[in-house]
Parts: C-alpha cells; structure tokens; sequence
C-alpha cells in the first residue's frame, strides 16, 4: 500500500494530519514522503504542496532527531503545510486584496500575524483575517493610516454583503469607519 492511500486511509478513521503523518514517517522512516502522502490525501495540489514542502524540508524533514515524529506532525500541521485550500469567490478574493493593500498600508506586520493571515486567507476564514486586521493598527512613523482604515472598510463592507455574515463583522466594520473618520479628519 502506498503511503498517500495510508494516509488517507487513517484519516478517513478520524486521525487528524499530524498523527498520520508521524504514523507514516515512524512506519517508513521517510520524513519527507510521509509529509507528501498526507497533503495529497488532503487533496493538496502537488504544486502546492511540493511548494509547502520546500519551505520546511532542511529544517525539518532532511534530518530528523530520532522518536521526532510526533512534534514534526505537529510543528508541519501549525506552519500550514496541512492545511486545505478553500477555493474563493470573486468577492472573496477581493476581499483578500483588500486585506494584503490594508497590510501594505499598516507600515510593517509581524511574522506571526503574517503567518496567521496567510493561513487564514488559504484555508478562506475571511471574518477572523478581517476581524484580526480591525483589531490591530498601522504603525505611525511607517504606516498609511488613512488608506488602512479605509482599505478595511471596503473590505469590511463586502463580507458584510455575504449571506449570513457573522454578526462580528459589523461591529469591527463600525470600528473601521470611525477609525477612518479620524485619520480624514485629524482627530
């Protein structure tokens, strides 16, 4: 049996992807193909997840320590490399663009809030990316804060059209408008 049809198979039992990927590289001793069955049995593009894999091969997959394949399944399932692609809408994916011009406006982000948002936009949690953004600000030497509250704004009023929009959307859709507010009138 092949180490993809393994992996969906243990998954298919409830396993989540970090315990079938320590599953499979304890029974294969083969990090890196073992990390490679479990995205394709996620449905992961094999671009996508040999793009996914050459991020984190030298660091983690090359050499492991011995008895490591626990905590690899779990540091590989926080990095993202298991995580599902959600296919976005036209609206959706203007969202996104209006969250990475927000991002551009905020001065500078950092590597964990970066790390979180892309993860989110990939796997299509939309409202927590949006909410995280409203909940954070531009940096004041470096930042736009003029074109980040506006930028939020107009993405915080196209997740608002969506249907059964989370209830916490307006809210921080509030916050941003009168954020905005400020910047434009210098208050």
């Amino acid at each position: 049996m092949n180490l993809a049809t393994l992996a969906r198979h243990a998954m298919s039992r409830g396993t989540t992807p970090a315990a079938t990927y320590a599953l499979l590289a304890k029974r294969s001793g083969k990090p890196l193909p073992s990390a490679r069955a479990v995205c394709l049995a996620l449905a992961i593009p094999l671009a996508e997840t040999t793009r996914r894999l050459a991020d984190c091969r030298d660091a983690l997959l090359a050499d492991p320590r011995p008895n490591s394949e626990n905590d690899t399944g779990e540091l590989l399932e926080a990095l993202g490399v298991f995580d599902i692609p959600k296919s976005l809408t036209d609206t959706e994916l203007a969202v996104v663009e209006h969250f990475l011009t927000a991002i551009d406006a905020m001065g500078g982000i950092r590597p964990g809030h970066q790390h979180g948002l892309q993860r989110w936009f990939t796997t299509g949690n939309l409202t927590t990316a949006y909410l995280s953004l409203a909940a954070a600000r531009p940096l004041p030497r470096t930042g736009n804060p003029a074109r980040y509250w506006t930028t939020l704004v107009t993405a915080g009023e196209l997740l608002a059209t969506t249907p059964s929009p989370d209830r916490r959307i307006t809210y921080a859709l509030t916050h941003c408008r009168t954020q905005a507010a400020r910047t434009t009138t210098g208050g």
